[in-house]
């Protein structure tokens, strides 16, 4: 009877440690986005900068964000948007899409790279968290 009382509590534990991960990342993610603040813009009232604004990355066409005038790479990478898409580019953007006009070294920390997509990825189309 103990053995089960301590495997459910474990198991309790690792959930409540896992959601709390969860929300770190996020907000690690969200540290991370002050380097891509200075041309990217997130959230609601985001606008197109010297790069796209990011709203609803996830599952998006490269190329697609309105009113921003994309490089013909970008346009024709044939690229959607999602997780592991993201975490390649953002490795080195330049080797990804050649001749995308993102002048950007790239994010070799994994960890830091997870975070920004957790981030990012939380957004909607109109620049409001999902829940």
């Amino acid at each position: 009877m103990k053995l089960k009382t301590l495997s459910a509590l474990a198991v309790v534990t690792s959930l409540a440690f896992a959601s709390s991960a969860l929300a770190q990342d996020a907000a690690a993610g969200k540290t991370s986005f002050n380097k891509c603040l200075a041309c990217h813009a997130i959230g609601e009232g985001a606008k197109n900068k010297v790069g796209p604004e990011l709203n609803g990355l996830d599952g998006r066409h490269s190329g697609s964000a309105p009113d921003y005038n994309y490089s013909d790479a970008n346009k024709n990478s044939g690229i959607t948007w999602n997780k592991a898409t993201f975490l390649e580019y953002i490795k080195d953007p330049k080797a990804k899409i050649p001749g995308t006009k993102m002048a950007f070294a790239g994010i070799k920390n994994e960890t830091e790279a997870n975070n920004l997509w957790t981030y990012i990825s939380s957004f909607d189309k109109d620049g409001k968290q999902k829940q």
